[in-house]
């Protein structure tokens, strides 16, 4: 196993794919890492030579990513909470953020099912 920025990335699949365990990369930023080190995108990741590990991780650094991210995002969601915004009241209570609807949907972020007494169907 490579590891990159802490994580553990699959030598069996190519650079573009292996990149995207870590936290932060999606395949177009694998890709445009990949094509900005040099390296032919669809090359697997046990192919890699040294030098091309380092130039890699060189451009990895470049962005914000892993546990950087991480920090970044609850300390967004925390600001939302503190200053008592909507979105941050919806995470407190655990129930979706971005405007989904929760009538009958929203499951999991609201766990399983609640049986409600006495509400029989009329019928």
């Amino acid at each position: 196993m490579i590891r990159i920025k802490g994580v553990d990335v699959p030598e069996n699949k190519c650079i573009s794919i292996s990149l995207t365990y870590i936290y932060g990369i999606g395949r177009k930023l694998a890709e445009k890492i990949a094509t900005d080190a040099k390296i032919d995108p669809s090359k697997k990741t046990s192919d890699l030579t040294e030098d091309e590990l380092t130039k890699i991780r060189d451009e990895i650094s470049k962005y914000t990513v892993e546990g950087d991210l991480r920090r970044e995002v609850s300390l967004n969601i925390k600001t939302k909470q503190e200053i008592g915004s909507y979105q941050g009241s919806r995470w407190k209570k655990g129930l979706p953020v971005r405007g989904q609807r929760t009538r009958s949907n929203a499951r999991t972020r609201k766990g399983k099912g609640k049986t409600v007494a006495n509400k029989k169907k009329v019928g």
